[in-house]
């Protein structure tokens, strides 16, 4: 082959999309058998599945509201961790509220897994969500 063709040819495979890994990240924490993964690692970044605020042993929500919030950013923390991340690594949040008059006590739990450097965020109230009782659903996307 001509250099200048092999040079094309190079200059071609260089420039064509490289199929990105995908890594399936399933906590032992968490039950197998949902028709979702708890997370996605693609490229170094993390994409978290709706993580709701139940016991993961009992599967129950707690009638404490604080309780609920902090079982949901947990359970993010378990799959973070599972990638070997952590709340450091998270560059946007999107939480799903039934009530956001509850959102000054979201917050203030909030910003004690998140002190500083915070991610991006959006809050949104919703009527309801996937778990009967469930007050709040969060997601994350980290990045390492």
């Amino acid at each position: 082959m001509k250099p200048a063709c092999l040079l094309a040819v190079l200059l071609l495979t260089a420039t064509l999309p490289v199929a990105a890994e995908k890594q399936i990240i399933q906590p032992k924490e968490f039950a197998p058998g949902a028709p979702f993964s708890p997370g996605v690692l693609v490229d170094g970044t993390l994409y978290v599945s709706g993580q709701l605020g139940r016991d993961l042993k009992t599967g129950k929500i707690p009638e404490d509201f604080e309780a609920e919030v902090r079982g949901v950013l947990e359970s993010v923390g378990i799959i973070l961790r599972e990638a070997k991340m952590s709340y450091t690594d998270v560059v946007s949040v999107q939480v799903y509220m039934t009530d956001m008059e509850l959102f000054p006590r979201m917050n203030a739990i909030y910003t004690t897994y998140f002190k500083t450097n915070r991610p991006s965020r959006t809050t949104v109230g919703v009527t309801k969500l996937a778990a009967a009782g469930a007050r709040i659903e969060i997601t994350v996307t980290a990045r390492r």
